[in-house]
């Protein structure tokens, strides 16, 4: 979302005193205890800033904060109930982009990756394979929309990475060859194929309906 940097997506309530959970959307989570002043953005809006009746951020005030399996509990001032922590299931907790912090040379954010377009170096005519849609950071992948529509999973390793020009909105790759096609769909000759070998083994057709067995309704036996 453009002017702000997402911090953490707010799950559910936890706790009976107006915490909620939250999953961690910043490698900083640590820097929680350096921010009071945050912004909760409805749902929605992190993908439509600019969309009429869009309610507008809200200022609130970090209370507490600590990390829990994974992920962060939130405790804002003036949220004390489990109703009052129910009102903000699906926010994002935000700062200004202005105020995020300072990257040491060589890193970048993972919000500015969304939007670019990835090139293939080591394909002759260094052809644009996609552009970032998601970040999956669990996994390191860029998800892409690529050319055709298709969706594109590339991991994202230094090994691969040649250039990043967020001002261009452009990352240059150089990828192994075949990488791209391990996550190619199928075509429809390789689906029939797929589908008659499947038949050859016994094995039902991935497209063809199932077939239920029919049982007898179990009744129980009389005690003596």
């Amino acid at each position: 979302m453009s002017g702000w940097a997402l911090l953490a997506h707010l799950v559910r309530p936890q706790g009976r005193h107006g915490e909620i959970l939250a999953d961690i959307l910043t490698d900083f989570p640590e820097r929680f205890s350096d921010r009071r002043r945050l912004f909760l953005l409805p749902p929605g809006a992190e993908a439509t800033p600019t969309a009429k009746n869009q309610a507008p951020p809200r200022e609130i005030e970090l209370e507490d904060f600590w990390l829990h399996q994974g992920r962060i509990v939130l405790k804002f001032a003036g949220v004390d109930s489990i109703d009052d922590a129910e009102k903000f299931r699906g926010f994002h907790v935000a700062i200004p982009e202005s105020e995020r912090a300072e990257l040491t040379d060589g890193s970048v954010y993972i919000s500015d990756l969304e939007g670019c377009t990835v090139i293939d170096l080591a394909t002759e005519g260094a052809p644009a394979i996609g552009t970032v849609v998601e970040v999956d950071r669990s996994a390191s992948l860029l998800v892409l929309k690529g050319t055709d529509g298709s969706e594109v999973l590339v991991p994202f390793a230094k090994a691969y990475l040649e250039t990043i020009d967020i001002a261009a909105k452009r990352i240059e790759m150089r990828l192994p060859a075949g990488l791209l096609e391990i996550n190619a769909p199928l075509t429809a000759e390789e689906r029939k194929l797929q589908q008659a070998a499947a038949a050859e083994e016994g094995a039902p057709s991935p497209t063809a309906p199932k077939k239920w067995t029919k049982h007898r309704p179990w009744k129980k036996k009389p005690q003596k």
